[in-house]
């Protein structure tokens, strides 16, 4: 017998625990119910028909439906389900795609530790820039560096990596040994400046909180190249490139998180090479299977791999699911896809520049205060006065009520205080280009209708 939506709504209700959820606002609502996908798209347990312009949560870059992902899970899945890479063993798809990451990340990355997720990478990361400094004789190098409204996950170290004083607020975070500077988030924090001239002060924000920690304590510097949950937050040309010169100067290590940005994002296989710099070591997560099964992971370069191997002994860490073969046979299948479609050069060529230029035309819509985009992805800031930037009173969560009247229109975009994020996969075409832009209009003009019931303007 089929479930109906209230039934799906009722056992949810009764025995789901959501993250990131207030839980009695969901009983009173109801969780909405996916059902089915294919392409760009979504089908609820009530037969509607959803533009997926978020990607799930940023991660299913090659579509849904790809019969070529399902075949390499099914096939390792008769093969071998499972086995660990503790106890000195491997096996071969953890083997293979450790090899063929290498050959897609920048010069510098030949190995790869797995974890199950981005927060677990995360977490990894601040286990192994300890260790690196600790083999190298300087312990005391504890402090990593992160920015306000950064995301790096939410377990305990991924979390307070982050810069999310929500997430801060509940359970003692950070834990000790994690600052942080701020964003380099021009329309708030740098206007009066050129965008280039933001992006040099925003960097020397870091150089600063350095020196004032002292070199010789700072392990690290973490960031994503564009902050993702943070708002598509896309900092100036010339932020990356002076942090690089900055972390070289005091000789701490670079880390570049790329959940989001990597596998094609951004119109670069990883986001550090679409803005010039080169890390010591880069997350991911999200892209690499786009999605299908979990897995994360960690690539090394080779200043931090070297003292590991040459000099470090054990390292004690790791989880049970490290290079699960099914994950990893997914994997393969997903990076082979994205080389056979062309969907890094797809983004980089043809659907990212044709999104810049529809979101430009989205500019003259009187709440739209800033639109930017970087690869595909999109944000659209809400403003109460386009001349001056002012924003609207928080108390009206603006951009919740127009995330409300996208999911009524057939559209998941997501909102980040007033600002209006998407990140389609990566096989859009400009036709859905098209098709996103108009629901977009569509649930602004809505939007607009609410404001000025309320009495503005």
């Amino acid at each position: 017998m089929t479930r109906s939506t209230q039934d799906w709504q009722a056992a949810d209700s009764a025995h789901f625990l959501h993250p990131f959820t207030d839980y009695q606002t969901l009983q009173r609502k109801g969780a909405r119910i996916i059902t089915k996908a294919d392409n760009v798209y979504l089908w609820d347990s009530d037969g509607h028909k959803i533009f997926d312009a978020m990607s799930g949560l940023w991660c299913v870059n090659v579509g849904y439906g790809q019969q070529a992902l399902v075949d390499a899970a099914t096939r390792q899945l008769k093969e071998l389900p499972f086995y660990n890479a503790f106890f000195q063993t491997a096996t071969p798809p953890a083997i293979e795609l450790a090899e063929l990451l290498s050959q897609v990340t920048p010069p510098g990355f030949s190995h790869v530790f797995f974890t199950g997720s981005g927060s677990e990478g995360n977490d990894t990361i601040v286990r192994m820039v300890r260790r690196y400094w600790d083999v190298l004789g300087q312990p005391q190098r504890q402090f990593i560096m992160s920015r306000k409204n950064a995301y790096h996950g939410s377990t305990m170290a991924g979390a307070s990596l982050g810069g999310m004083t929500g997430m801060h607020a509940q359970g003692g975070l950070p834990i000790p040994g994690i600052a942080h500077i701020e964003q380099p988030y021009w329309f708030a924090n740098g206007r009066g400046m050129t965008p280039e001239e933001f992006g040099l002060t925003a960097a020397g924000w870091l150089e600063a909180k350095i020196e004032e920690l002292g070199p010789h304590n700072v392990a690290a510097f973490i960031g994503e190249p564009v902050q993702g949950a943070g708002g598509v937050i896309i900092p100036p040309e010339t932020y990356w490139p002076e942090i690089q010169r900055i972390c070289d100067k005091h000789q701490i290590l670079l880390v570049s998180d790329e959940v989001i940005t990597g596998f094609g994002r951004t119109g670069r296989w990883f986001g550090c090479e679409r803005f010039g710099f080169r890390p010591d070591l880069m997350t991911f997560a999200k892209g690499v299977t786009s999605g299908y099964v979990p897995l994360g992971g960690v690539m090394v370069g080779e200043r931090v791999v070297r003292v590991l191997i040459d000099q470090g002994g054990e390292f004690e860490h790791g989880y049970t699911y490290s290079g699960h073969p099914v994950a990893c046979a997914v994997g393969l299948a997903n990076i082979r896809l994205i080389q056979q479609l062309g969907l890094v050069e797809h983004v980089r060529d043809d659907v990212g520049p044709y999104l810049a230029e529809q979101f430009r035309a989205l500019a003259d819509h009187p709440l739209v205060g800033m639109a930017e985009t970087c690869g595909l992805m999109g944000a659209l800031l809400l403003v109460k006065d386009k001349a001056l930037g002012l924003p609207f009173p928080s108390e009206l969560h603006l951009g919740m009520v127009c995330r409300g009247h996208c999911f009524a229109n057939g559209l998941i975009m997501r909102a980040v205080g007033d600002r209006m994020i998407v990140a389609p996969p990566l096989v859009t075409t400009r036709a859905q280009v098209d098709e996103m832009t108009a629901l977009i209009r569509r649930c602004l003009d809505l939007t607009l209708a609410d404001a000025q019931r309320g009495g503005w303007p």
